[in-house]
């Protein structure tokens, strides 16, 4: 996780681009992994948690409506709280985790392991929706902040 968070962290500082976090199952272990990295404070502008779904409005700008028709676990939830994040940190790259960690509060529809990550640039907004088949709470978290370092990678070797 560490090297992960300092490959990215070095790309970020190679092209200038700053990053934030948006959380919510995850809890802020995003954001601890990157400002574990000695230099951080450089590229890493901050982040949120966003356990709850009036977190999810008041931090990150997410309408209630959004997540009364779809769900706090959802794509488009997920969207708007990596774009609400940017916008209101004012970074490059913003990415957003919200997922069902269990070992409750899964159903068919939506599974424990169930995990939609987002990421949000100046231009465009990426999605990724993951099933973790790994077991516990712990786990899921622990590859769904592996997950979204992937993902803020990808976008920061993207920028220009």
């Amino acid at each position: 996780m560490r090297s992960l968070a300092a490959e990215l962290l070095n790309i970020s500082r190679e092209r200038g681009t700053t990053v934030a976090t948006v959380e919510s199952c995850t809890g802020g272990l995003v954001a601890g992994a990157l400002t574990s990295i000695s230099g951080s404070s450089s590229m890493v502008l901050g982040g949120l948690v966003t356990y709850s779904n009036e977190a999810k409005t008041i931090l990150a700008g997410v309408p209630p409506e959004l997540i009364a028709q779809h769900g706090a676990v959802s794509e488009p939830v997920a969207r708007a709280m990596a774009e609400g994040g940017r916008d209101r940190l004012g970074a490059k790259l913003t990415v957003s985790i919200t997922g069902i960690a269990g070992p409750d509060g899964g159903s068919e529809a939506k599974p424990v392991g169930l995990v939609h990550f987002a990421c949000a640039t100046q231009g465009a907004t990426l999605h990724r929706e993951k099933r973790f088949t790994v077991v516990g709470r712990d786990e899921i978290r622990r590859v769904s902040v592996l997950e979204a370092l992937d993902l803020l990678r990808e976008a920061a070797l993207a920028q220009p």
